[in-house]
């Protein structure tokens, strides 16, 4: 067995790690994994560009913005393969909430034009957000409904905020809503101190959020490693995308070592059904997290074309340098050269027209055609990286 160390955060969207480690896919692949979980995306992302760890679970943007310098550590990181699309929810303050109310939305969880709308007139001059870190999912989503809508990017006060501290803050009145990965939003609406508003997946239906990272150097050192690990996750993604392991997932999940939480919080993810408001009846939300299914672990490196043209306006990088980086960042050879002999299949091209996708689709792939599900951007955004 080769000792391979990983690195996560506490968060439903880590489960293809944990699941591969308890239930034995990186043992069959000749792997010991050793999980080491850490408080924030900071000390996480610190740990990985100093080599204390040799991969990790990562925000989908962070790799792509440490490999363009941005951050303390500037180290080429590469995207071995996604592990979860979608998963975020955002939340604010019952007295905002309350407001939004009087001000007459409807309270509908899955509207993100109308409930936009109606945080932007009911948020004042400045509204401060949390979010886990400054190069994340989150960020982009919120900046692309919000700006959309009107909203001027300057105009959001972004906090800061680890995963698990997201519902002390709110609570403390630090912030006045938040994004944040599951279960850390439930958890929030459990103990009284926010509403949950609008999933994640209702401003882009097919959003990568966290992916299996390296650094580059150790990508190229270590082959057979490489594989291993990403056949072993792979193996336990599989594994999460059957409805009847979701039980099992949530007891694994639950242990002290991982979320510590309890397992009913942890469910909601994993089947979709996530209560807005304490003791609502749940709503089912399509696509709220995929672990598998419709290409969903496939690196698309126009994902990460997307990605870094924003990081670039927000940065004032040069887009073509910036949109290079990121699409050599997401190894679609690797995940191709590697995963091949499992028999997956795969896209037939590393590139799409991102949001362009309104239904389920049948495209070309490696073994004859597949479904991709939709990609869609609340506003009907397509994004083209040759464009």
């Amino acid at each position: 067995m080769t000792p391979l160390t990983c690195a996560f955060v506490p968060l439903v969207d880590s489960a293809p790690l944990i699941v591969a480690h308890e239930l034995g896919f990186a043992r069959a692949n000749a792997l010991k994994l050793n999980l080491v979980k850490h408080p924030s995306w900071s000390s996480l992302r610190d740990g990985l560009a100093l080599g204390q760890v040799d991969a990790a679970q990562m925000l989908s943007p962070t790799p792509i913005a440490t490999s363009l310098n941005l951050g303390n550590l500037p180290v080429k990181i590469d995207v071995l393969m996604v592990l979860s699309v979608n998963g975020n929810n955002i939340g604010v303050a019952p007295k905002l909430a309350q407001k939004m109310r009087g001000n007459g939305w409807s309270g509908a969880f899955q509207a993100p034009r109308e409930t936009g709308l109606h945080l932007i007139k009911s948020a004042g001059e400045a509204l401060r957000v949390g979010i886990p870190f400054p190069f994340a999912m989150h960020v982009e989503l919120l900046h692309h409904w919000l700006s959309a809508l009107g909203l001027p990017e300057r105009a959001l006060d972004i906090k800061v905020v680890p995963p698990p501290r997201m519902p002390d803050a709110i609570a403390n009145d630090e912030i006045d809503a938040f994004c944040v990965g599951e279960p850390w939003g439930s958890l929030a609406v459990e103990q009284g101190v926010a509403e949950l508003i609008l999933p994640g997946s209702a401003i882009w239906n097919f959003a990568p959020e966290k992916v299996l990272a390296t650094r580059h150097d150790w990508t190229q050192n270590h082959p057979e490693e490489t594989k291993s690990l990403m056949r072993a996750t792979y193996q336990a993604a599989c594994w999460l995308e059957d409805p009847s392991n979701r039980m099992v997932a949530a007891d694994l999940l639950a242990r002290a070592e991982y979320l510590d939480l309890p397992e009913h919080l942890i469910d909601r993810a994993l089947t979709g059904q996530i209560a807005p408001t304490r003791n609502a009846q749940p709503q089912y939300v399509p696509q709220f997290q995929q672990f598998h299914g419709t290409a969903a672990n496939f690196p698309w490196r126009s994902q990460a074309a997307w990605i870094a043209t924003r990081l670039a306006k927000r940065y004032s990088l040069d887009p073509v340098h910036a949109r290079s980086v990121a699409r050599n960042c997401f190894r679609t050879d690797l995940y191709r050269h590697n995963l091949e002999g499992l028999g997956v299949d795969m896209p037939a091209a590393s590139e799409k027209l991102e949001g362009s996708l309104a239904a389920p689709t049948l495209v070309a792939s490696t073994r004859g055609e597949m479904i991709l599900g939709p990609d869609a951007f609340f506003d009907g955004e397509i994004f083209d990286l040759n464009a």
